[in-house]
C-alpha cells in the first residue's frame, strides 16, 4: 500500500475531520488527499469537536478519532505539548 499523503487543516475549535460519505474515517487536523482512503469520496470532509463526534459517532468512529489524537500528541516535541494553548499567542 502506498503511504497517504494529507492536507494540513489550520487549527481551529474542529480538530477532528469526518469524511461525511462514508462516516468512517476521521482525521485529526488533517485530511487525506486526493481522497478518501475507505470511500473514495473527494471534499467530503467535516469538522467535529471530539465532544460531537462522541455525541453521534459510532464506537468505531469515536476509537479512531481518539487514536488519532493520541499519535498527534506523541509525535509533538515535549516542550510543545507542555506548554499551555494560551502561551501560543
Amino acid at each position: 500500500m502506498a503511504s497517504q499523503s494529507f492536507w494540513p487543516v489550520s487549527h481551529r475549535d474542529d480538530d477532528f475531520w469526518v469524511c461525511m460519505s462514508c462516516l468512517g474515517e476521521v482525521f485529526y487536523r488533517k485530511v487525506p488527499m486526493p481522497d478518501c482512503p475507505s470511500c473514495h469520496g473527494v471534499s467530503t470532509y467535516e469538522g467535529f469537536t471530539l465532544e460531537a463526534v462522541r455525541d453521534w459517532g459510532t464506537e468505531d468512529l469515536i476509537a479512531r478519532a481518539v487514536a488519532a489524537q493520541e499519535a498527534a500528541a506523541a509525535a509533538q516535541p515535549v516542550a510543545e505539548s507542555a506548554a499551555p494553548v494560551e502561551a501560543a499567542d
